[in-house]
């Protein structure tokens, strides 16, 4: 009987010792010195380099920069005597100013290519210039993308130009913009207080007759 009790007594003591040993969760990470995770990194990412989001912003911008480059100033062409900026032509086929409107008809816009005489330009950089239409009014040509830029003093020289003729109404704001541009005085720009309805030009390219 004595014997009986004592086994009695160590399973009551072995229950106990399983009931309160503390548990591990199955699913638990094990215990790591730190200085053996900075070193080991993530599973399945061995000797892995981090990458700091600044790098990642970096390289997100560099590949959007190489995606759509800034459009670079084309170099003027000199060919037969004459100087071409932007897109290359020729004076082949081109049709006098006194055309233009025959052209348009009533559309809004069309692609023609034209000859006619300078009769200014912008002074700030030669981004633009003025042809007269056969009714005397300004037909201001620009030039597609900011690409190419002709010479400031090329006021009374034969020019050709192709691209898209187009109506357009010109702001107070645009006109006085561009009287700055060709040098007017203040009180000349000043002048201007309503805005106008006219053809403008957007040319891919220009032929300048030197």
């Amino acid at each position: 009987m004595r014997y009986f009790l004592s086994f009695l007594a160590l399973l009551a003591v072995i229950l106990l010792i399983v009931r309160f040993k503390p548990q591990t969760p199955p699913d638990a990470e094990p215990i790591i010195p730190t200085q053996m995770k900075e070193a080991s990194g993530r599973p399945g990412q061995e000797n892995a380099t981090p990458v700091a989001p600044e790098a990642n912003d970096q390289r997100e911008t560099s590949k959007d920069s190489a995606a759509t480059p800034p459009p670079a100033t084309t170099p003027p062409i000199s060919q037969n005597g004459s100087t071409v900026y932007g897109a290359a032509l020729t004076a082949a086929d081109a049709q006098p100013m006194s055309s233009l409107f025959r052209l348009l008809g009533t559309r809004d816009s069309a692609r023609v290519k034209l000859s006619g005489t300078a009769a200014s330009v912008c002074q700030a950089k030669g981004c633009w210039m003025i042809l007269k239409t056969a009714d005397g009014q300004d037909m201001r040509v620009k030039f597609k993308d900011y690409a190419f830029f002709v010479p400031k003093d090329i006021s009374g020289k034969t020019v050709v130009i192709e691209g898209w003729v187009h109506r357009e109404t010109v702001t107070v704001a645009d006109q006085q913009h561009y009287e700055r541009d060709a040098g007017k005085s203040e009180k000349e720009v000043a002048a201007i207080t309503k805005p106008r309805q006219q053809v403008n030009f957007l040319a891919d390219g220009v032929l300048v007759q030197n």
